[in-house]
């Protein structure tokens, strides 16, 4: 186990390194300035507030010191200064990260609740209507678009309806909780806000299932076909000649080893739920990584948008790691090698 952790994180630190020059040089190569987009056209007209705009974020520099400088930087934890917000890219993100984390934590848990459990459904009923309509469900939540889904869902539930809130973390009367997680809904809980906390988890709600909806279609179809897949095997024949209960059967002997390959997709699927949404959370104004993504590469903000490139790519690192060892616990034939 440590030499494969230890195997692990070189491969990481290795990715991180090619991930920043792959998104070092990209950005370089996108059309655009970064001086004409984040100063006005006043100081654009004075030669010495571009040249002092370009010096103090080291564009003045060759590609290769800039990008040399930026290592040196991020050996020392400093991810640099972001030329929108003239604060540092890590302070930017630890304000914007819980949001995501918040808003991803609430749409996989539905997901894995409710797709899990359709695709269970589906199997146990294979070929029989339950299975036909969970099917027809689940292939429109993965056909429809996200930011479709995102529009209708705030039209009806919010603008006619009013059941649920239209955008951001909180009543606009109310103020976050003390910080401890970032995460609203911990801080409030953990500090006995029970007002503050109910009024979170409405704001969860509905930009929570709209990037669950997705998320459920893929998990059902997943689940299901796994669980067909092992049905088939003998040692599950050899279970109902026991006259084992059907449900003892699929609980026990069919849903644990199907549960590989749903852990492989929810993994990938909470990863990009972190990496950010943008267009679910620029419809529902919620503060997040994605929204903070979108802002960074409107205004060219070359820091902002290494930070955010980083933070993705360690997400997707640190989250594989975590489903090669989430293999060995639900099935101990697989031995880490």
């Amino acid at each position: 186990m440590r030499r494969f952790l230890l195997r692990r994180l070189g491969t990481g630190v290795v990715l991180l390194i090619g991930i920043t020059l792959v998104a070092f040089v990209v950005t370089h190569l996108v059309p655009g300035d970064p001086v004409a987009a984040n100063l006005g056209q006043g100081a654009l007209n004075d030669p010495a507030a571009v040249a002092a705009f370009r010096h103090q974020y080291g564009l003045d520099q060759p590609l290769p010191i800039q990008y040399l400088r930026y290592l040196g930087d991020l050996l020392h934890g400093n991810l640099g200064i972001s030329e929108q917000s003239h604060r540092a890219v890590l302070s930017d993100l630890n304000e914007y990260v819980p949001a995501t984390v918040e808003l991803a934590l609430f749409a996989i848990v539905t997901s894995l609740v409710i797709g899990v459990g359709l695709g269970i459904l589906a199997a146990a009923f294979r070929d029989r209507w339950p299975d036909h309509f969970i099917r027809v469900v689940s292939l429109g939540g993965v056909s429809m678009p996200v930011f479709w889904i995102a529009l209708v869902a705030f039209y009806l539930l919010f603008f006619r309806l009013g059941w649920l809130p239209g955008g951001g973390r909180l009543d606009p009367t109310q103020v976050a909780p003390t910080h401890l997680t970032g995460l609203y809904t911990v801080d409030a809980l953990v500090h006995g806000q029970w007002a503050l906390l109910w009024s979170a988890l409405r704001h969860l709600v509905l930009p929570g299932l709209v990037l669950a909806v997705y998320t459920v279609g893929m998990l059902t179809r997943f689940t299901r076909a796994s669980m067909l897949e092992i049905m088939g095997n003998d040692y599950v024949r050899a279970a109902r000649l026991k006259g084992l209960p059907e449900r003892t059967v699929i609980l026990r002997h069919v849903l644990r080893p199907a549960l590989i390959s749903v852990i492989t997709v929810a993994g990938l699927a909470f990863a990009n739920l972190l990496s950010g949404t943008v267009l679910v959370e620029n419809i529902f104004a919620w503060p997040g990584v994605g929204q903070y993504a979108y802002h960074s590469a409107v205004n060219l903000d070359l820091p902002a948008i290494m930070g955010v490139s980083l933070f993705i790519a360690l997400v997707y690192i640190v989250l594989n790691l975590v489903v090669d060892l989430l293999y060995g616990v639900i099935d101990p034939r697989i031995r880490l090698s």
